[in-house]
């Protein structure tokens, strides 16, 4: 299913989400960056869902709560992941299929391995199956008042550029962008890494153990000067294309002539 771009007539329909919930200050400015752009919606989690990668809800049932409207903006929440909230507005808001799926600004960056487990990411690659164009923005700021005003250029330029020319089939992007105002922007690929001692233990009140998501990212690869952790910390915007096509497709002929009988 390629990916379009809508006709110059057309004014141009954006799906907003995010992981870090309806409130966090990253997603509003996301929303103010490209209200200009055409009709914007904005669905998002009712609280912080960090860590979802691409999970989804199965077992409870879905709402979507409309929100108060900002700057002719619709807001509403769910209380689903992010890719629930994908799933939910393209089934609910049928009138308003859209041209370009944002999600961000993420409070902290999704570097190299770091998309495996996002939930920022995790609802950009769902756009990415149905065919929508879907840009994933991240900012290198764990706060929750950082400064995203640096960030507005960046996100304006990606933005109008893919809706103007589209993307690749089945290809989205991970954009992460450093706190200080970016030196330009640099498409490159994902750094190969690891996280390491993930966890700390805590005595808990019973007498057993209770472990903390901790650790820090390992980059296998310090030298390599054509990844995303490289150009982050040249004062670059990383663009990584992406795909949700996990296959390994440069060793299919090799395992062919292990298994195939």
């Amino acid at each position: 299913m390629e990916n379009t771009t809508p006709p110059a007539t057309h004014r141009p329909r954006i799906l907003i989400t995010n992981d870090d919930g309806i409130a966090a200050k990253g997603l509003q400015h996301l929303a103010d960056f490209v209200a200009d752009f055409g009709e914007v919606r904005v669905v998002a989690p009712d609280s912080a869902r960090s860590g979802q990668s691409g999970a989804i809800t199965v077992n409870v049932p879905l709402r979507l709560t409309p929100q108060p409207s900002r700057g002719g903006i619709d807001f509403y929440s769910c209380n689903g992941t992010p890719v629930d909230c994908i799933k939910l507005a393209l089934h609910c808001f049928r009138d308003f299929r859209p041209d370009l799926i944002l999600s961000g600004i993420n409070h902290g960056h999704n570097a190299a391995i770091s998309i495996l487990y996002s939930g920022t990411m995790g609802a950009v690659l769902e756009g990415c199956v149905v065919g929508v164009p879907s840009i994933g923005f991240s900012l290198c700021s764990h706060d929750a008042d950082a400064d995203f005003a640096p960030s507005r250029e960046i996100v304006r330029e990606i933005c109008r550029n893919v809706l103007a020319d589209g993307l690749p089939p089945k290809v989205c992007l991970n954009v992460n962008i450093p706190v200080a105002p970016a030196r330009g922007i640099r498409v490159c690929r994902q750094a190969r890494g690891h996280w390491s001692e993930e966890y700390t233990a805590h005595p808990a009140p019973n007498g057993s153990t209770d472990y903390r998501l901790a650790g820090f990212f390992v980059n296998e690869e310090p030298d390599a000067r054509d990844t995303d952790e490289y150009f982050l910390a040249e004062g670059y915007a990383s663009v990584v294309p992406c795909t949700y096509d996990q296959t390994a497709h440069d060793v299919i002929s090799a395992m062919c002539r292990r298994f195939d009988r």
